[in-house]
């Protein structure tokens, strides 16, 4: 008699997430970079050693959600504050295979108004310390743009 498992790829794949003791966890450096005009940053700008101009250094833990890092980021560009304003974040990472940097679009936030990505985590998304986090801000009287997979080329 055969036995089957009832166990679905979606179970085994989602490890339940930790939580971080902030009091006891030392937090990390996240290294931001934003644009406002609702395009991430080119790949080429992150190569040879060199990064994009507009870097904000967060100081947070791998529990931070992007609705927390929106606000974080709003506190320092006070027109991303105005309601509406859509903030698309992305992980970029080293590509050991190409020695340059890949893209990937994890959510999107709205200023003002709430969404499905605002409790997604850092760790949820494979953040891996030593990434980078690009954010597209977008202001609310311009639609946003395409995810860059949808975008074609």
């Amino acid at each position: 008699m055969a036995v089957e498992s009832r166990v679905t790829q979606e179970e085994i794949k989602k490890e339940p997430e930790k939580p971080v003791d902030r009091e006891k966890t030392c937090p990390l450096l996240l290294r931001v970079f934003t644009t406002n005009n609702g395009r991430h940053h080119r790949m080429d700008e992150f190569a040879r050693g060199n990064v994009p101009s507009s870097e904000l250094q967060i100081y947070t833990w791998m529990d931070a959600t992007l609705k927390e890092l929106t606000s974080l980021v709003k506190e320092v560009y006070p027109e991303a504050r105005k309601k509406g304003t859509h903030f698309g974040f992305a992980i970029v990472y080293p590509d050991p295979k190409r020695q340059g940097y890949r893209v990937k679009d994890i959510g999107n936030t709205v200023s003002g108004r709430k969404g499905a990505d605002d409790s997604m985590t850092l760790q949820s998304q494979r953040f891996q310390i030593g990434d980078y986090l690009d954010i597209a801000i977008t202001p609310p009287n311009r639609a946003p743009p395409l995810p860059s997979r949808m975008r074609p080329y």
